[in-house]
């Protein structure tokens, strides 16, 4: 399995050998973390901010890539500000509870949700197309 680890956050390759993710540096993000979700959830065809530790978000990422798509992962408790992150993501698809709100998943830059949205979008036919859209697919 493979799929781009984004373990820091600033432009540019994070690692030597290429395949190392993005970064994103606190400057170039702004204050918003919302703003940040946004530009980060644009900077790839597929985006999953997940936790590492988190069975759910393993499963997603092991579904993109056995269909042949490299997600960009941003592994929020990997991140000093992962906090926010993660506040942000649940505004955005309306928790207002504390639970696990990853992961969360954006193709294309459009917010698609959580593991239940994906996986209703695979059985009902709409992933591939999605997918196709932004580019992350091309058969």
């Amino acid at each position: 399995m493979y799929y781009q680890a984004s373990q820091s956050w600033s432009v540019g390759n994070t690692g030597s050998g290429g395949g190392g993710g993005h970064y994103m540096s606190p400057l170039m993000m702004g204050s918003d973390p919302l703003e940040r979700v946004a530009r980060l959830a644009s900077e790839s065809a597929v985006v999953i901010f997940s936790v590492s530790s988190c069975c759910m978000c393993h499963a997603v990422k092991r579904l993109f890539c056995g269909m042949g798509v490299n997600p960009t992962a941003y592994e929020l408790d990997q991140d000093p500000r992962g906090k926010e992150i993660e506040r942000a993501l649940m505004r955005l698809i309306g928790v207002n509870y504390y639970s696990s709100v990853v992961p969360v998943v954006f193709i294309g830059g459009k917010l698609i949700g959580g593991m239940d949205r994906v996986m209703a979008s695979h059985i009902n036919g709409t992933l591939v197309p999605l997918l196709k859209e932004a580019g992350a697919l091309w058969l």
